[in-house]
């Protein structure tokens, strides 16, 4: 949260990159800490529970990256399981290693996949999401990518490397504040009237079009040159 909280307003910061560490990119929440949790003193009548209170931190996390205004890459390899998996799908562009093991196995020890539910519904739709919620399925990276968690296959970590700073690579291209806008825009497609949205977007679309990002890039379209944004 510090680290997003330091970016949010930041255009210098064009992408954000979320990987693991040792060969796994998150296998979920600890199950140990979890029991240890139970196991505590109950709260009293009214007040709330510790559990929740710790379960939604973890929503509120996963929103504040779903939010973030820059580009948000994952490269997700080995264990990608519950909260890992739903951190898959906020990644704007997900790479996905060979060997990854994707899985909800929530339902499986006996409670929801209560914070992430809602982000994997609209990432790849409620009848997916359905059959890995009811069976706890596998995933391996090929199918990952065919049901729209993941967008690009690696077959190594090396060939990720390289995927990704391709991806960085394109990112550079296009003006960070128009990114902003563009996430803002779309995440906001699903709870806002069509009308809403467009009456928005023509605002933002003349905002840019007078601002700096705009009147750079197009003057650079029309001297074919590079816009300034893409060489930084």
């Amino acid at each position: 949260m510090a680290v997003l909280d330091a970016v949010r307003e930041d255009r210098e910061v064009r992408a954000l990159v979320l990987r693991g560490q040792g060969g796994n990119f998150c296998a979920g929440g600890d199950i140990k800490d979890m029991a240890a949790a139970r196991a505590a003193k109950a709260p009293a009548p009214g007040e709330p529970d510790p559990m929740a209170v710790a379960n939604r931190r973890f929503g509120v996390l996963i929103e504040a990256i779903d939010r973030a205004p820059q580009a948000v890459v994952v490269v997700a390899e080995g264990a990608v399981m519950g909260g890992g998996f739903g951190l898959l799908c906020v990644s704007d562009v997900a790479i996905v290693v060979e060997g990854a093991k994707l899985r909800l196995p929530e339902t499986s020890l006996g409670i929801p996949p209560a914070q992430i539910a809602p982000f994997i519904v609209r990432r790849i739709g409620l009848t997916q999401a359905r059959r890995f919620a009811v069976t706890g399925a596998r995933l391996d990276a090929r199918g990952a990518v065919d049901v729209g968690l993941a967008h690009l296959y690696a077959e190594t970590p090396a060939a990720a490397d390289t995927a990704l700073q391709g991806v960085l690579a394109e990112i550079r291209k296009c003006a960070p504040e128009a990114v902003a806008m563009t996430k803002a825009l779309m995440l906001d497609a699903p709870d806002l009237p069509v009308k809403t949205l467009l009456d928005r977007g023509a605002e933002h679309f003349a905002a840019a079009a007078r601002g700096p990002e705009g009147m750079a890039g197009m003057a650079a379209f029309i001297q074919k040159q590079a816009p300034p944004w893409a060489s930084e």
